[in-house]
């Protein structure tokens, strides 16, 4: 492992409104890692996302991504250095098409070769986006757009991608090949990923380290392999 963390997460309390969301969270994620936060439904996760990107304000704490704070960085100059959100509910263009929607994702790139590149890995990645790239993103059933949703991430070459409830709402098969995705590029392309995920047996099996929150506090942290096994998060999230 890494000494350096890419992503480190400082105490951070965050609100809405009189509402405190997260109550002094401190997270670690190295280069090259898949880390899973899991909880329950209101445990803070998404809103871990949403305060590391930028779009809910931090109220306490600081937030590190390569060593530098970004607590007062704009939301929209962080895929630029590399951190990228798939957010929940996939929030794809629906009158755009697929082709469009991924060439979005390269909005701050000026490299056309490259951007041509990626294009091409992401259609490798997902053959039934190239079948659809002249489709309206709308017409895309739940599983394609979180396939393009996690496209059109990719092309921004992200260093970092935080990931949103990836299975939300999806078929079995359809998850299965989206955790397998998120396998691969985690593998293949070295992209680092911090994942929410509510179905917490599969976000354990793909990550190397998990926290579980609760309430808006970490409450447990340690190898996804020993979360997967200890007796107390297989009854609360596994069902057991």
């Amino acid at each position: 492992m890494a000494a350096e963390p890419i992503l480190e997460l400082q105490n951070v309390h965050a609100s809405y409104g009189n509402i405190k969301a997260l109550k002094g969270v401190s997270l670690k994620v190295y280069p090259g890692e898949i880390v899973a936060i899991i909880g329950a439904n209101g445990a803070g996760k998404s809103t871990t996302l949403m305060t590391i990107c930028g779009i809910v304000a931090v109220d306490e704490g600081d937030i590190l991504y390569q060593g530098r704070s970004i607590t007062k960085v704009a939301a929209e100059k962080l895929p630029v250095m590399g951190l990228c959100q798939v957010p929940e509910g996939r929030r794809i263009f629906p009158r755009l098409t697929v082709h469009e929607n991924l060439e979005l994702g390269a909005f701050y790139r000026r490299d056309r070769e490259g951007i041509e590149k990626d294009m091409q890995r992401v259609y490798e990645l997902f053959p039934v986006l190239k079948e659809r790239k002249r489709q309206q993103g709308g017409t895309l059933s739940g599983g394609e757009q979180q396939m393009l949703a996690i496209g059109r991430a990719l092309m921004s070459r992200p260093k970092v991608l935080l990931m949103d409830e990836p299975s939300l709402g999806l078929a079995p098969l359809i998850v299965q090949k989206i955790f397998d995705i998120i396998h691969e590029v985690n593998q293949k392309e070295g992209t680092t990923i911090l994942l929410v995920e509510q179905n917490a047996n599969l976000a354990l099996q793909a990550a190397q380290r998990g926290y579980v929150l609760e309430t808006g506090r970490v409450t447990m942290e340690d190898e996804a392999e020993k979360l997967l096994h200890n007796a107390e998060i297989r009854k609360a999230y596994l069902g057991e």
